[in-house]
């Protein structure tokens, strides 16, 4: 009995999900607005750097 009211409930919920979702062509990392933008590019600029230093300075073979 639970298992049943748990799965309809879960295929209820995706279904209002996906009948909700705005689609604007905007990624969904990116749908929380500003803050969400920022925090992506802060991310993707140290993850840049991050492989321009580990390019410049190879570790050292024993």
């Amino acid at each position: 009995m639970l298992v049943l009211y748990v799965s309809v409930h879960y295929i209820s919920l995706i279904q209002y999900i996906f009948l909700h979702q705005e689609d604007n062509g905007i990624p969904i990392h990116l749908k929380g607005g500003v803050s969400d933008a920022i925090l992506y590019r802060t991310t993707m600029d140290l993850h840049v750097i991050y492989e321009l230093v580990c390019a410049a300075f190879p570790k050292k073979k024993e």
